[in-house]
Formats: structure tokens, C-alpha cells, sequence
């Protein structure tokens, strides 16, 4: 009974986001919240699979990893990858592994190693992912600075979500996020509200470091 009230209060509150005036408007809104709540759910309890499926997973700067080389225990090593994406590793020094996925980086290892081994075997296990962090600042209710998902990607409306969603006097249909990349700052423009309505407009996906502002409304 109280999950039940808690759907139709955040529904209420969608609703008032996006304007609903009608019954059916009112309906379909708390049928959106159901199904968001409802992958969330099953998102929490596939957390370890997905954590164990690290084939597409890119390997960053502070995620901790456990490499092993079969009957070479003196070669077992935990490293925190650095900031320009290598480690330190016994016999071959530095070596940059930061932007690869486990499989690759694996592949990097074992070629190094061949300079000193016969036939080295090389796992590589993460064992700490790194904290990705985005700001959400501007017209929310908890403005501040929140972890991202390991894996698994946060779209612009759900990172305001966590944010407690829009003020009252919040205008979802200007906002802005900053990025920063190797190449320079990026600013996009985007339209949240008109991705609230329609399925089909496209979601944009936060990264690591993003900085989301919500504009006041003028009127």
C-alpha cells in the first residue's frame, strides 16, 4: 500500500512537471513512473552480474585491479590505475592499460611479458571501480555532485532525478551541460522537458566529470 502511494505521488509530481490537465494524461504518467521503478528494480538485482560482465567495460583512471600470471606468484600485483591511465607492474615497469577493456588489457600484458617468459597466463579482475562523479547546480531541489553508475548509463533525466528534480521555478526546457574533454570544454543545449513528453526524442547520456545546469524560469 505505501509502494502504491508512493507511485501516485511521484506521478502527481510528474504531472506537474509536464503539464498534465486530464485523467488519462494522469494514468499514463503513473504507468511511466511503474516502469521506471520497476527497472529499477531489476537493475538492483542484476548489480553483481552486470558487475561481473566487464566485456565492454573501459578500464579508468582509479579503478583498482588484481593481475595475476599463472605459477608466477611473485607477479601477483593489486594496482590503482593513474590518472594517465597506467600502472606499475614487476619486470615490465610502466605500462599503460587505462582506456582498454579487461580482454585488451590482458593482451597488452601478456605480449609485455613474453620479453621475460615462456608462455605467460595473465587474468586481470577489477576488484575497485573508480567513483565517477557529475554536478547537477541551477533550479533543483538537492543541487550537488553525484556517483554515476559503474556501468551502467544515466541519461540526462534520470541525473536530474537524482538531483530531486526541477524547483518551482526550474525551466526543464534550458538546460546546459558543460563537459570537458581532451580536445576542450563542450557545452550542449538541450531541451529536457520536450525529452520528458516524447519517447522518441533522443536521451542524452552524463558522463564522468558532466556539469548539468537547470535555468530559471523567466515568467
Amino acid at each position: 500500500m505505501q509502494n502504491m502511494y508512493r507511485t501516485r505521488h511521484t506521478a502527481l509530481i510528474l504531472c506537474s512537471l509536464l503539464g498534465c490537465h486530464d485523467t488519462a494524461q494522469q494514468a499514463s504518467a503513473q504507468t511511466s513512473i511503474s516502469a521506471v521503478q520497476s527497472r529499477s528494480h531489476s537493475d538492483s538485482t542484476k548489480a553483481e552480474s552486470v558487475r561481473g560482465n566487464t566485456a565492454s567495460y573501459r578500464l579508468t583512471s582509479n579503478d583498482t585491479v588484481l593481475i595475476q600470471v599463472f605459477q608466477e606468484d611473485e607477479l601477483t600485483n593489486t594496482a590503482r590505475i593513474g590518472k594517465d591511465g597506467t600502472i606499475a607492474f614487476p619486470l615490465i615497469g610502466t605500462i599503460q592499460i587505462g582506456g582498454h577493456s579487461v580482454s585488451e588489457a590482458t593482451s597488452i600484458l601478456t605480449q609485455a611479458l613474453r620479453e621475460y617468459l615462456l608462455h605467460p597466463q595473465v587474468s586481470i579482475r577489477i576488484v575497485d571501480y573508480s567513483k565517477k562523479r557529475f554536478t547537477v547546480l541551477g533550479q533543483v531541489n538537492r543541487p550537488g555532485t553525484f556517483d554515476l553508475p559503474d556501468e551502467n548509463p544515466l541519461n540526462l533525466l534520470e541525473g536530474i532525478g537524482l538531483a530531486g528534480g526541477y524547483s518551482r521555478i526550474a525551466n526543464p526546457s534550458k538546460v546546459t551541460v558543460k563537459r570537458q574533454t581532451p580536445g576542450g570544454d563542450q557545452v550542449f543545449h538541450l531541451d529536457a522537458k520536450q525529452m520528458a513528453k516524447s519517447n522518441k526524442a533522443p536521451s542524452f547520456q552524463i558522463q564522468a566529470g558532466d556539469t548539468v545546469i537547470v535555468a530559471e524560469s523567466l515568467f
